[in-house]
């Protein structure tokens, strides 16, 4: 029978293989993450894990509207900022991030806020802090839900955008697959939808009236829209003429 001594080499041994085997795993996630980014730099996503997971099974919620019956069939088109109107990037800045072309993927200040009124709120109406490039992080790489986790994935996805991508292909991203209503993914297929037309052709009302439906595009719809729809889009109207109008995304618009 071998002496705990003798056992000695043999457990070091097998904690190098193992930290050996956990480095090579490591590494090649990194490696796979990077590659799936820089592809979808020049590549537009076949399809996102919520436009699976929406075409398998309609959400359940109380006060959802606009839910497709059986069959399912998702509504998807990538679109490419020379291929929507230019009010309707500036209604997405003004609607969701209006710093989106300082910050670096995350702002400080708006999760600083967001954080204080959540704390002192009633604990019902959490509001977020996520800025267009987290979204895109999340709605493009990851699956819906809340944990650490989850968090943390977005939060490294998103320093992997920044970093590999321009803001230009953020915002194209952004406005491609964000969801819009029950399998509606994207400024064009949501304005073929609820207008009847390219999203090159939605007026700033329209796009205002589309990125104010944004945090809740199950609760609220652009065709038809309640008084609730209403305010949201004249409060995004206000955004979009207060920061100058579209001249304030030249910068990616070039």
């Amino acid at each position: 029978m071998p002496s705990a001594k003798s056992l000695i080499p043999d457990v070091r041994t097998l904690l190098k293989k193992a930290s050996r085997l956990l480095l090579q795993v490591l590494a090649a996630l990194f490696l796979t993450s990077v590659a799936w980014v820089l592809l979808y730099r020049w590549v537009a996503p076949p399809a996102t894990w919520l436009m699976l997971d929406r075409r398998a099974h309609a959400p359940v919620g109380r006060g959802y509207i606009g839910i497709q019956a059986e069959p399912r069939r998702i509504r998807y088109d990538f679109r490419t900022l020379d291929e929507v109107a230019p009010t309707v990037p500036l209604a997405l800045v003004a609607a969701e991030d209006q710093r989106f072309l300082l910050h670096h993927g995350f702002d400080m200040e708006a999760m600083t806020k967001a954080a204080r009124r959540n704390w002192n709120g009633d604990g019902k109406h959490i509001v977020g802090g996520s800025t267009i490039s987290q979204q895109v992080a999340k709605n493009v790489f990851l699956w819906q839900g809340r944990s650490y986790v989850r968090k943390a994935a977005e939060a490294y996805f998103t320093v992997l955008i920044e970093t590999l991508w321009s803001k230009r292909r953020i915002m194209e991203m952004y406005l491609s697959v964000a969801e819009m209503g029950d399998c509606t993914f994207g400024v064009e297929a949501a304005s073929q939808r609820y207008f009847g037309k390219p999203a090159s052709q939605v007026s700033a009302a329209e796009a205002a009236l589309l990125a104010g439906v944004l945090p809740n595009p199950l609760r609220f719809r652009a065709s038809d829209p309640g008084p609730v729809a209403r305010a949201k889009q004249l409060r995004v109207l206000r955004l979009m003429r207060g920061l100058g109008g579209t001249r304030f995304v030249a910068e990616i618009l070039k």
